[in-house]
């Protein structure tokens, strides 16, 4: 059984079980012409991490292995989107408004679609999720079924967010699951920071962290 070298013990896994959850890599997130930037936001380190994103990605390519994509989006007409979740954040621009890239978190909007470095090849699946989390009102447990998925490695933005609230949800459905240290960020880093402590707390309890090298490494074994 490969193992990747893992906090706060190794990581095991099977290659037929193994999945790469790609969360958010949205172009309002990261692009300096974005919904972030125009709220004053440094995208610069949230950008950083796709060179190392690119090169998971490609290597899960390579061997065969599941890539998964999300957006966090709503249908155009916001049915899908809480009253709660409208009054939330800043409030230059809420969800649905006009933004730098087309209305704001709204499906098939160019700001809301994956940046092009990291864009989905034909066949690797799209989950458009209208919540933080990546399983709430989608397919994506479906899916993951369908694959055969038992291990899941989560990169993407932000940590503290999106991220984390997949992670959890993954790990109350019995995924096991490993956070890629320097393949998530944060507009925040103390926030990204926490979140890695939370994640591998009390021996793994949500799940294990590690760095893309030992990954590559991992699968490079298989």
């Amino acid at each position: 059984m490969p193992i990747i070298s893992a906090q706060p013990y190794d990581y095991e896994f099977q290659a037929s079980g193994l999945a790469l959850l790609a969360i958010d890599m949205q172009r309002d997130y990261l692009e300096p012409e974005g919904y972030g930037a125009s709220l004053g936001l440094d995208v610069s380190a949230c950008s950083a991490i796709v060179p190392t994103m690119a090169a998971l990605i490609a290597a899960f390519r390579d061997h065969g292995l599941p890539v998964i994509h999300t957006r966090q989006c709503h249908q155009p007409d916001l049915s899908d989107c809480p009253p709660a979740k409208l009054k939330r954040g800043r409030q230059e621009l809420k969800i649905g408004d006009q933004g730098p890239m087309g209305r704001l978190l709204i499906c098939g909007e160019p700001g809301s679609d994956i940046i092009p470095d990291l864009y989905p090849t034909a066949g690797e699946i799209v989950i458009d999720k209208p919540g933080k989390g990546a399983f709430y009102d989608t397919g994506l447990q479906d899916d993951l079924q369908a694959l055969g998925a038992t291990h899941l490695i989560f990169t993407g933005v932000t940590t503290e967010v999106c991220v984390q609230s997949t992670i959890r949800e993954a790990n109350d459905r019995g995924y096991e699951c490993l956070l890629i240290e320097d393949a998530t960020e944060s507009y925040y880093p103390a926030f990204k920071q926490a979140t890695l402590e939370m994640v591998r707390s009390s021996d793994a309890l949500i799940g294990w962290t590690s760095t893309s090298d030992k990954v590559l490494a991992a699968l490079a074994e298989i």
